[in-house]
């Protein structure tokens, strides 16, 4: 299924063009600048658009006057960079100097920046900013560690744009001592979102908190925000057979030049005076009751992809609102949960309690290969050249050799002589866990073509971390998420292969992954016992560190991965 989501309701230091303001100190890099694209959150980015517009030039004039001025607020843009500097700045101008704020919004919504950090095992972290709004605006994050105990190359972060401003110009700075690599713009489909002033960001307290930013980072997606106050249907219920006409429109619309994308339809979420004023009650639940016809009026025309979000499934409490309309950081919390809930069952990616569960990326070994380039190199390869045969698995299969081509290869061999000609393609990652596994299934390494087998090998990289039950758990989303997105395939999953001081855990471990794969009517194999010795320990000869084998132990796991990947004779 492709991702691209409608709700209506490398190191590159060297190629930077750094301006510095304190030569000693600090180097200013400016995203709109950049040599590639790294604005994301922008539908048009190679028209002719402002740097921080959400809509091109060739809309004014086409749009509504108050969308096209809201079309300037910088809503839902993030610029991605991997840094370890200890400190990091950002200094910009907005347009509108005088109010920063607004009498129900802070200034910090309505006009400041946010920044996450993602740490190298995929997790959130918060940055405390130290903030001042003069006329250039200045946000310092200072005392932040800069590295996590894997490598030197800092942590990946996340800066959102002020959601109710435009901006004019904005840098990023860092200790000029320091590494620092602008990330390009995510290629993936986005979700797309259109809507009124609470899609828009009214009234969260910073831009991270606006329910898109939540729900972006939740599913880890690029989302393109299209919500502007003051427009569609919620905002206009005198005519109700016009909000119906117009709904009807833009789904058809839609779905003309998006044949199967999924589209989600929305319930107004109501207002905190419906607990005490009927008539404010009236109002959403006429708007509610029109879309619901639309909706049923739709799937009886055969609208194929479509869904619907009702006002109890979003759940809003009477404090969830600061004014009464618009949603405090509670009531976003509320939204974004919501649609992730929905989104999920829609794009059958279900996530779980434990880690193993929980989809996320990874950073942890740089030196070798950089884990977010190998990830659009297998999206590209597999479009250019679809695989028979595809391997999830870690460093045991990374650095085994085929394509994408790593800097390390134990056993080329093998693999060009005997596996490139039977279309296998190497999707394993090194320091690759069950968790990260799961999120590359769900973000694409599976998607636009037909494959004849999908054999998976992950577990080793959890057993510190994880019990038994908890890798089963993650096992088991695994396998659901490759049915989905092959149904034809044979699916082999592999046992974990022995590694010194874990050799009794990993055999029960094995026998519990067989009951696994037999409850799913699976094939299973287990090619590593060839790789211990009459004790039932590691042959310490075939492995260069106790738990890769060396170039002996893969000549000998050769004729079992072969014989695993190539057609039956």
């Amino acid at each position: 299924m492709k991702l691209m989501v409608f709700l209506i309701g490398t190191l590159l230091v060297g190629s930077l063009s750094l301006q510095s303001q304190d030569k000693t100190t600090v180097s200013w890099w400016n995203p709109a600048h950049n040599d590639f694209n790294a604005i994301e959150g922008q539908a048009w980015p190679n028209d002719d658009i402002a740097d921080y517009n959400r809509l091109p030039y060739r809309a004014k004039g086409n749009v509504a006057n108050d969308v096209w001025g809201n079309s300037t607020h910088a809503a839902g843009l993030m610029i991605r960079f991997r840094s370890n500097s200890p400190s990091i700045k950002i200094r910009y101008q907005v347009q509108d100097r005088k109010n920063y704020g607004m009498d129900h919004m802070p200034a910090t919504g309505k006009s400041g920046v946010d920044l996450y950090a993602i740490d190298s095992d995929g997790g959130e972290l918060w940055c405390k900013g130290l903030r001042n709004f003069s006329d250039t605006i200045t946000y310092s994050y200072i005392l932040l560690n800069p590295n996590d105990r894997y490598h030197e190359f800092g942590r990946e972060y996340r800066l959102y744009l002020p959601l109710y401003n435009h901006v004019d110009w904005l840098e990023i700075g860092v200790s000029d001592t320091t590494y620092f690599e602008a990330l390009p713009v995510r290629n993936e489909l986005p979700i797309i979102v259109y809507g009124t002033s609470i899609a828009h960001g009214a009234c969260a307290s910073r831009p991270g908190m606006a329910w898109t930013s939540i729900l972006s980072r939740n599913l880890d997606r690029p989302l393109i925000n299209l919500g502007f106050s003051g427009s569609w249907e919620r905002n206009n219920i005198k005519d109700g057979s016009e909000v119906k006409t117009r709904i009807l429109n833009a789904v058809r619309q839609l779905r003309e030049s998006n044949s199967n994308t999924p589209i989600l339809l929305t319930e107004h979420a109501g207002y905190t005076e419906e607990y005490i004023s009927n008539i404010r009650k009236s109002h959403f639940s006429i708007v509610n009751q029109i879309q619901k016809e639309a909706f049923h009026q739709l799937k009886d025309e055969g609208v194929e992809n479509l869904f619907y979000l009702t006002k109890e499934e979003i759940g809003l409490t009477m404090d969830d609102m600061v004014d009464g309309t618009h949603p405090t950081d509670l009531g976003m919390y509320h939204y974004a949960k919501a649609y992730e809930k929905k989104l999920r069952s829609i794009l059958n990616e279900p996530k779980g309690n434990t880690s193993t569960t929980q989809p996320c990326i990874q950073a942890r070994e740089p030196y070798n290969y950089n884990w977010e380039k190998r990830h659009r190199e297998i999206l590209t390869l597999n479009e250019a050249d679809p695989p028979k045969t595809v391997i999830f698995a870690n460093s045991i299969v990374h650095f085994w050799g085929g394509q994408p081509i790593a800097k390390t290869a134990r056993e080329e061999a093998t693999w060009s002589d005997f596996l490139t000609p039977a279309g296998v393609r190497n999707l394993a990652y090194g320091w690759d866990r069950i968790e990260n596994v799961l999120w590359r299934v769900y973000h694409g390494e599976l998607e636009g073509y037909d494959a004849d087998r999908v054999i998976v090998m992950i577990g080793t990289n959890n057993l510190h971390l994880n019990s038994n039950d908890e890798i089963l758990e993650g096992m088991n989303l695994i396998i659901e998420a490759i049915k989905i997105r092959q149904p034809i395939a044979k699916i082999t999953i592999v046992g974990i292969l022995p590694r010194r001081e874990y050799e009794s855990r990993i055999k029960l471990l094995n026998f519990q992954i067989a009951e696994l794969t037999a409850n799913h009517n699976l094939q299973y194999q287990d090619i590593g016992t060839k790789l211990l010795n009459n004790e039932s320990s590691i042959n310490e000869s075939l492995f260069s560190d106790g738990l890769h084998p060396n170039k002996d132990g893969y000549l000998l796991l050769r004729d079992e991965m072969v014989r695993l990947c190539t057609p039956n004779e």
